[in-house]
């Protein structure tokens, strides 16, 4: 099985790019890692979004008890504007870069700003500036921060921090200059503590406490910094989840089901080079080239991936391995990747349920007023070599030896031997012999066609044919 790059070259993205996906990023991706992509933004936006209805439900209900009902209705719209906003970043949310996402994040953070160090304009009495700064909770930042860290990666977390520090040390700057002060309220704080100068800067209204804003901030981006460590540890694990799918989505395409299962559970890998006695056969269209004269493109792709399809299932169904498909045909094994009881009468049960599908398959197709598909099976049983093959750069698991060439020689002998199937005697005493899987059945039907000569072959080999 080929090792597909795209997912590799995407995994380490988080690493080796500064900015994040790019909409042409995301359509070379492979596909379960758009998927995983896609699937982790859409819960994570609409977690956040949830949970930030909820938080500024219970916030709004707190402004109505804490405040009076005309001071808190300012409180109660500005809660409905971040209720837009969230509302805003669900539409907006992709995975991809995306400037309007960052936009609404800025005026998320922008609005909060604005409501902790701007007055109440519905208040009656009358604060100074740095006063009504050095109350506010800061701690709704956090509360924002947290939001942010379910809908957003992490890259996203990183000016999330440093737009709250400039947001907030931006308006210390201005409540410092600018503020209203009204001096005595320091002038009664200087009676109450006199001899306390801690004491006296700490409860002075008109002082915005500098040091302690700062160090605020600082401690808010050392937050930010480990949410975002968190979050770029779960996107590994989001990718290497998407890369075990992957990588089972491959086996799923060789393999049936119940071996899929099998091999996903098991340490030792795959593709280690060996031998080992396996049942080869090759399935092809006879005429297919004159078929596909007469037919427009796209109905010879459609008589393809119907013709594929039905191979494929019956494959599976009889525990056998799609090694390829190959133009018109297919290459299919059983007994890989592991021997079983009964490889030889799997592979021959499999021809004949071919032949019957494609028997049931012409008499809907004679009906529609189509030509018949008619089919050729070669089967061979013996020895392989099986394992990974190719560079580092692409590597394929493959099933090579003289069993693979004699099989696919018998696919071909089938049209001057006028038969559907020809199966080798090797294949047929594999039947016979194998106590463990008794299946007289599965040779019922065969006929002796002796000893016949192989293109590239000095020996005869003894046929059968049905």
């Amino acid at each position: 099985m080929a090792e597909d790059p795209a997912l590799d070259r995407f995994q380490d993205y988080h690493t080796t790019r500064r900015s994040g996906l790019t909409e042409a990023d995301l359509a070379r991706a492979d596909p379960h890692l758009r998927e995983a992509l896609n699937t982790n933004k859409r819960e994570g936006l609409l977690l956040a979004v949830r949970a930030r209805w909820i938080a500024l439900a219970i916030v709004a209900a707190l402004a109505l008890l804490q405040n009076p009902v005309r001071e808190a209705l300012y409180y109660v719209a500005a809660a409905g504007g971040f209720a837009l906003i969230g509302w805003a970043q669900l539409r907006a949310g992709r995975v991809a870069q995306s400037r309007a996402e960052l936009l609404l994040i800025f005026c998320d953070l922008a609005l909060l700003t604005f409501v902790l160090v701007v007055p109440n304009p519905l208040r009656s009495d009358t604060w100074p500036t740095a006063f009504q700064y050095s109350i506010t909770e800061f701690g709704y930042f956090y509360v924002l921060l947290a939001i942010a860290a379910l809908g957003y990666s992490w890259r996203t977390l990183l000016p999330f921090g440093l737009w709250t520090a400039v947001l907030w040390l931006g308006a210390l700057a201005l409540v410092a200059t600018f503020g209203r002060e009204i001096p005595e309220l320091s002038d009664k704080a200087k009676e109450a503590f006199a001899g306390y100068p801690a004491i006296m800067d700490e409860n002075d209204p008109n002082n915005p406490k500098i040091a302690a804003q700062v160090r605020e901030v600082v401690i808010f981006l050392i937050v930010a910094g480990i949410l975002g460590l968190n979050g770029r540890r779960t996107t590994r694990l989001m990718f290497q989840q998407a890369n075990a799918t992957r990588e089972r989505a491959n086996l799923a395409r060789h393999f049936p089901p119940g071996i899929v299962d099998e091999m996903a559970g098991r340490d030792q890998p795959l593709g280690a080079v060996r031998s080992q006695e396996v049942a080869v056969m090759f399935v092809d269209i006879v005429g297919f080239t004159r078929m596909a004269e007469q037919q427009t493109a796209g109905q010879t792709v459609d008589l393809l991936r119907q013709f594929h399809a039905r191979m494929e299932s019956a494959v599976f169904e009889h525990h056998g391995t799609l090694d390829k498909f190959i133009g018109d045909g297919l290459m299919a094994t059983f007994g890989t990747p592991e021997p079983g009881p009964g490889d030889a009468a799997n592979a021959l049960r499999c021809a004949k349920a071919m032949r019957a599908d494609m028997d049931s398959w012409n008499a809907a197709r004679g009906d529609a007023g189509r030509a018949p598909v008619r089919i050729a099976i070669g089967l061979h049983f013996g020895p392989v070599v099986l394992g990974d093959i190719g560079s580092e750069r692409r590597l394929e698991y493959a099933v090579l030896g003289d069993t693979v060439n004699v099989a696919s020689r018998l696919e071909a002998l089938t049209r001057s031997l006028g038969v559907a199937v020809a199966v080798s005697d090797d294949l047929v005493a594999a039947v016979r012999r194998d106590a463990a899987a008794p299946a007289p059945e599965a040779l019922s039907g065969l006929d002796n066609a002796g000893p016949q000569r192989l293109r590239g072959r000095d020996e005869p080999i003894s046929l059968w044919t049905c």
